[in-house]
């Protein structure tokens, strides 16, 4: 059978498809929609109510690509919300990301800024460790003096702001849609006689009119990079977080959509997509799983989901997304999001919220007696997967007015680290003896939960012997 036949009736053009091995209609071909004045999608974006949320019931299909990655923004998006970093936390935290993703590049780039001194020192610090992945890359404006740096430092890839929605073209920079496509081509083959391959960043996508502007302008850009035989990136930005993945749910909001059609209509390959997003509505997480599932390679993230508002798509999230999604880690060491998150707390002073999945203090720990009992008989009933394996955090209970003698016990044997015929049994006497302590103590008005030290101090009192032996287990089990 010819795989790349085509016949033609009327104006329906059909092609034979490789990816599907079906007949496809390939006659729908989208022009730059001008206006005099912007579309702002009112009926969806009135300001004053919360953003509606629509549906034509049009599905596309999942079209998962043969290789997903991530890419990471923490240096420069994430990097916008928090003190800035030193170079010396730049090129450990950069450490660990290469360490996280593992010889196969699950975590492909990084991005940083160029301007001052110390982003270029951070830069060349990153380079000079030699590690294939992640590969560095930029974000600049793009005009001269940013390109300039970006050739001196030896970058080969940088990112430049195209904004696609009414909002930054009309309201923001004054243009019209013909005239922002023709700066923003005219800004991309400067990126590239400068010897530099360009990754376009579609600001505010979910806002834009994706027929009317994102299709013919992306269309473009792909026709630009097959004229100079140079690969353009396509980063579709959800800016805003207003992404939904919902089956059904109508453009310019549909993530499904988006993702469909720039591969479809604008004829962007898999390996060239990527798509960025915010956590505005609590989205961020599986607006971006859904463009892997959809066919974008490329999720761009940032550590601890950090960045400006309600921040960026948490890398570690999808690191254990792309294990849950595939079925393998592909060689990630998921151990170091545990050290990732000690050293931003430890070292760069960020609070991460106690709660926070895979990276809270306590995201792991219960406090429900009932819980904890259920955790005595078999840890697997009450925690999400083996996560002292997985993430080396054993799962732990925190005692408080509501762990009762469960809570105790599994709290004595996991601080102490107690197994087989040497684990306590919430009956034990012990337990029973510490639980009147701290009974006592929440009857008599606290209200927090007791510390390690806390309950240790109790222990010693209500049977120093006992205490002597379990610690020198633990020490015996530590070394």
């Amino acid at each position: 059978m010819e795989k790349n036949r085509e016949s033609r009736s009327g104006e329906i053009s059909l092609h034979y498809s490789e990816s599907s091995n079906l007949l496809e209609q390939s006659g729908y071909k989208y022009q730059l929609q001008e206006r005099s004045t912007p579309n702002l999608y009112r009926y969806l974006f009135d300001y004053d109510s919360v953003p509606k949320v629509s549906f034509n019931h049009r599905h596309v299909p999942i079209n998962m690509p043969d290789r997903i990655w991530i890419t990471d923004t923490t240096f420069r998006d994430g990097q916008q919300s928090t003190s800035p970093f030193t170079v010396k936390q730049i090129v450990d935290i950069f450490g660990m990301l290469h360490k996280l993703g593992g010889p196969n590049g699950i975590i492909k780039q990084s991005e940083f800024f160029v301007y001052s001194e110390k982003d270029r020192e951070a830069v060349r610090e990153c380079m000079s460790l030699g590690y294939e992945f992640p590969e560095v890359t930029s974000w600049i404006r793009a005009n001269k003096n940013d390109l300039s740096l970006v050739k001196d430092l030896g970058i080969k890839e940088t990112g430049i702001l195209v904004s696609c929605s009414d909002y930054h073209i009309y309201k923001k920079m004054g243009l019209t849609r013909k005239s922002a496509l023709e700066k923003y081509l005219s800004s991309v083959e400067e990126v590239i006689n400068f010897g530099i391959k360009p990754r376009c960043h579609l600001e505010d996508i979910t806002r834009a009119d994706f027929y009317g502007f994102v299709v013919p302008f992306v269309e473009a850009l792909m026709k630009l990079g097959q004229k100079y035989k140079v690969p353009i990136k396509i980063r579709a930005c959800d800016t805003m977080g207003y992404g939904v993945s919902y089956p059904g749910v109508a453009l310019p909001r549909s993530v499904p959509g988006i993702i469909y059609g720039l591969m479809h209509y604008s004829g962007v390959p898999s390996e060239l997509l990527e798509w960025h997003g915010h956590n505005d509505f609590y989205k961020v997480v599986t607006n971006a799983a859904t463009a892997w599932l959809y066919g974008c390679s490329s999720v761009n993230c940032a550590l601890l989901g950090i960045g400006e508002r309600t921040g960026n798509c948490p890398l570690e999230a999808m690191c254990i997304e792309y294990s849950s999604l595939r079925g393998t880690d592909d060689g990630m060491d998921l151990t170091v999001i545990t050290d990732i998150a000690r050293y931003f707390e430890e070292n760069v002073g960020y609070e991460i919220p106690e709660r926070t999945p895979f990276v809270g203090r306590s995201f792991n720990t219960t406090r429900a007696g009932i819980h904890a009992d259920g955790l005595l008989k078999d840890e697997e009933i009450y925690n999400i997967f083996n996560t002292e394996k997985i993430l080396k955090r054993p799962v732990t209970v925190a005692v408080d007015s509501h762990s009762g003698a469960a809570g105790i016990a599994h709290w004595m044997n996991g601080f102490y680290s107690l197994e087989g015929d040497d684990k306590i049994d919430k009956r034990d006497p012990i337990i029973a003896a510490i639980k009147e302590k701290v009974d006592a103590l929440y009857a008599d008005g606290r209200t927090t939960a007791m510390g390690d030290m806390e309950l240790e101090e109790i222990f010693k009192r209500a049977d120093f012997d006992l205490y002597k032996k379990l610690s020198a287990i633990h020490v015996r089990i530590r070394q």
